[in-house]
Parts: structure tokens; C-alpha cells; sequence
């Protein structure tokens, strides 16, 4: 079920989404690297930093999950 949800969603829209906001705002730092650093010094605790983290990152879970269910689907017709 969750496979047939990741066909649903095209590569040429998925890619750039999860570039533009893995990397926005573009300087001085990306959000999601300033988030996970300060989520690797145990900063992260401000409520809108939490919800950045998701914001900017889930574009790239949804890559890993697309190519995870890639994986494991079988291919139809052999």
C-alpha cells in the first residue's frame, strides 16, 4: 500500500522539492544542516527549530522511502 503511495509521486517533481528545501535558505547555512548540527549538540529545543528540521527534511525522507519501496517492490511483467 505504502509502495503504491511512493509510485504515486513523480521523480521530476519529487527531486527538485527535496533539493530546493534541503538546501533553502541557500546562505549563509542550509536550514537542515544548521538543524542537525544543532540537534548533534543537543540544541535543538525550540519548538520552530524542531518543525524546520521536519519541514526542511521530509522532502528527503520521501526520496529514501520512494527508493527503499523501489527496492522491494517487485518489477510487474517478469
Amino acid at each position: 500500500m505504502i509502495a503504491r503511495l511512493f509510485a504515486r509521486i513523480p521523480w521530476t517533481v519529487l527531486l527538485p522539492v527535496a533539493v530546493i528545501l534541503g538546501l533553502a535558505p541557500f546562505r549563509p547555512e542550509p536550514h537542515l544542516v544548521e538543524k542537525l548540527r544543532m540537534l548533534a549538540n543537543g540544541q535543538l529545543t525550540a519548538p520552530i527549530d524542531i518543525f524546520d528540521l521536519f519541514l526542511h527534511g521530509a522532502p528527503l525522507l520521501l526520496v529514501a522511502g520512494k527508493l527503499l519501496a523501489g527496492r522491494v517492490t517487485p518489477v510487474k511483467g517478469k
